[in-house]
């Protein structure tokens, strides 16, 4: 285990070398903190982090940059992840809060953690796989067309009309409504239609073709798409960094551009409600091995995902918490809105 002394000195090599983007030496270390040591005793302690892995030298005369092991050791020997103002956290609030769905929601979010991180910004939609029914709604247009309406735990808001193969009255769609509600209200939405199966024999022959008219739309609505969606924001970031790519920015670019990359790497999120993060190399894409990724999970049972990838040059505190605070407000939103 590092020595707490040299874990001071890896985090200051860390902070200068995230400020200035420039390899860091032994005399501005000793010059821009109070490490309560001698010069001699920084350079030993940086020859001993170099030697264990955690810094390297980029060219000869050089100071020192962090390595990936090094931007590991400090991330997870983080005291306390850097809190956001309260103006920012008001800021935030404000800025969610005045979205009118989950489509807006979702676009907000991946605007504002592009914002507040200045790195590309990933959201992913919740997870149909993890949503619930929350409510269905009958509403009654004429004796022959109704509109159903699914909402569910995870924001997520289907209407489609109905003209019905013969006429209903309104008490007719009540029964209907609580039957259905009775069926298929908080249950995942993969289990819906061995739910709804005993529905249609409960009702009058007479009504049964219209009650399965009304299941067979509402099942088509709740349908999984194939693939699952997310949404991306702040690419041009990138630019900002170039430097700290090897070669180019364009394998990143790529690797952006497959969204089953992106949605494989989110859907390792290892614990609900915690920040992950990956550095370099840890990240089983080898175009993305200049970068690291931030994320963390969103609403009820983790339904959904966010995160933010950038050079592993990073304000991991800042970012950490940037992540943290979005998907909180997000989940939120999710659970007042639904």
């Amino acid at each position: 285990m590092i020595e707490e002394r040299k874990l001071a000195v890896l985090r200051a090599i860390i902070q200068d070398y995230v400020e200035t983007s420039e390899p860091v030496g032994s005399k501005a270390l000793v010059e821009r903190h109070a490490l309560g040591v001698s010069p001699a005793t920084v350079r030993n302690d940086m020859a001993a982090l170099e030697e264990e892995g955690y810094i390297s030298q980029p060219h000869t005369s050089a100071g020192r940059v962090p390595t990936d092991a090094g931007y590991r050791m400090f991330v997870d020997r983080l005291t306390s992840v850097k809190p956001m103002s309260s103006a920012e956290r008001r800021a935030v609030q404000a800025f969610l809060e005045g979205a009118v769905d989950l489509d807006d929601i979702v676009l907000r979010t991946v605007r504002l953690l592009a914002q507040l991180t200045r790195q590309v910004a990933v959201v992913q939609y919740p997870s149909l796989t993890k949503s619930r029914v929350r409510h269905v709604e009958l509403v009654g247009v004429s004796a022959r067309r109704l509109m159903v309406v699914v909402i569910t735990t995870t924001g997520r808001v289907e209407q489609r009309l109905i003209d019905m193969p013969v006429a209903v009255d309104d008490e007719s769609v009540a029964q209907l409504r609580t039957t259905i509600n009775q069926a298929a209200s908080g249950r995942l939405l993969t289990e819906v239609p061995d739910a709804l199966d005993s529905v249609v024999p409960t009702f009058h022959a007479d009504l049964r073709p219209a009650v399965t008219a009304v299941v067979s739309t509402l099942l088509e609505s709740l349908v999984e798409e194939s693939e699952e969606r997310l949404v991306l924001a702040g690419t041009a970031n990138l630019a900002l960094f170039g430097a700290d790519f090897t070669t180019s920015i364009q394998p990143v670019l790529e690797a952006l551009e497959e969204q089953v990359v992106l949605l494989h790497l989110l859907g390792e999120v290892a614990v609900p409600s915690q920040v992950s993060v990956r550095i370099g190399h840890e990240l089983p894409v080898e175009r993305l091995t200049a970068t690291s990724l931030v994320t963390a999970s969103y609403g009820e049972e983790a339904a959904g995902r966010l995160g933010v990838l950038g050079p592993t040059r990073m304000d991991y505190p800042g970012t950490m918490a940037a992540v943290a605070a979005v998907a909180r407000y997000v989940g939120r939103y999710l659970e007042e809105s639904s």
